[in-house]
């Protein structure tokens, strides 16, 4: 069973699932007055706006972090008209936007928001990135 964490100021919850994690700082770096990774909970989002809260979760790299509004009717659509694909310098490739994964048995999963795929060959998660780039200091 894979693990689902919940955070939520009464008006928008943040949900972290750790397996999806990639350890790329974007999220405490960006904005450690909501993530701080040496308070326990390590999600406090009653120090910041909503607003700025979701568009930091919008950048989460390997989407371990999701949102959605406790309102329904402010309920944001995050489906995206388009696809854009990113290669990090010496990491994963992102791909923003709504698809569909088929991995080598046909199985298939839906994938939204930021999706990281792994470049280095490293990761023990693949096709995902696990952030094994950093640990075997790959260069690409």
């Amino acid at each position: 069973m894979e693990i689902k964490k919940k955070y939520s100021n009464g008006e928008v919850t943040v949900v972290w699932q750790p397996s999806k994690c990639i350890h790329s700082t974007i999220c405490f770096k960006s904005l450690p007055t909501v993530f701080n990774p040496r308070k326990r909970p390590w999600v406090t989002l009653e120090n910041e706006d909503t607003n700025t809260i979701v568009e930091q979760v919008k950048a989460c790299p390997s989407s371990a972090l999701s949102y959605f509004m406790n309102d329904e009717d402010k309920q944001e659509n995050q489906s995206t008209a388009s696809t854009l694909v990113e290669v990090l310098a010496n990491g994963p490739l992102l791909v923003y936007g709504n698809l569909t994964v088929k991995d080598n048995e046909g199985n298939e999963s839906m994938k939204s928001q930021t999706t990281a795929f792994c470049r280095c060959g490293g990761s023990s998660n693949k096709p995902y990135c696990d952030g094994a780039h950093a640990k075997i200091a790959f260069e690409g």
